[in-house]
């Protein structure tokens, strides 16, 4: 159901919302991330060493990649993102990582806060809670 469909959000929830929309704070991709993991050769799932801010923008800079629509830390989280889940097959290189991260975010057919919802998504799919206090 849509969350529009409840007269309560989560403690914390709304204030969130209020000062970043349906995006990215540092914190709230700083937890996102941190729950990333990858497959080593083995077949056993480690945790991801994230890409910083900082790194993201050395990365689209390095080939020469203008993502539009950052939201916040928006195009971190989908950075990392795409570290965890696809670099290394469907995306070969960090080439083509940066090319990734520009086609998340700036998706012409996507509505803003796009990358943020469907994390929410997940985590209410799992069952997983939010502290949106901690996230301010």
């Amino acid at each position: 159901m849509r969350l529009d469909m409840y007269d309560e959000f989560p403690s914390g929830m709304k204030a969130y919302l209020s000062q970043y929309g349906w995006h990215f704070s540092k914190a709230m991709c700083d937890f996102a991330v941190s729950m990333m993991e990858k497959e080593d050769g083995n077949g056993k799932k480690v945790k991801i060493t994230p890409w910083t801010k900082e790194q993201v923008e050395e990365l689209l800079k390095k080939y020469s990649v203008e993502v539009k629509k950052k939201g916040g830390f928006d195009y971190v989280y989908a950075a990392n993102m795409c570290k965890a889940d696809y670099l290394g097959s469907s995306v070969p290189n960090e080439q083509y990582a940066a090319l990734y991260i520009k086609n998340v975010c700036d998706d012409p057919d996507a509505y803003d806060g796009i990358v943020f919802t469907r994390f929410y998504a997940d985590m209410i799919g799992s069952g997983t809670p939010i502290i949106w206090e901690e996230m301010i």
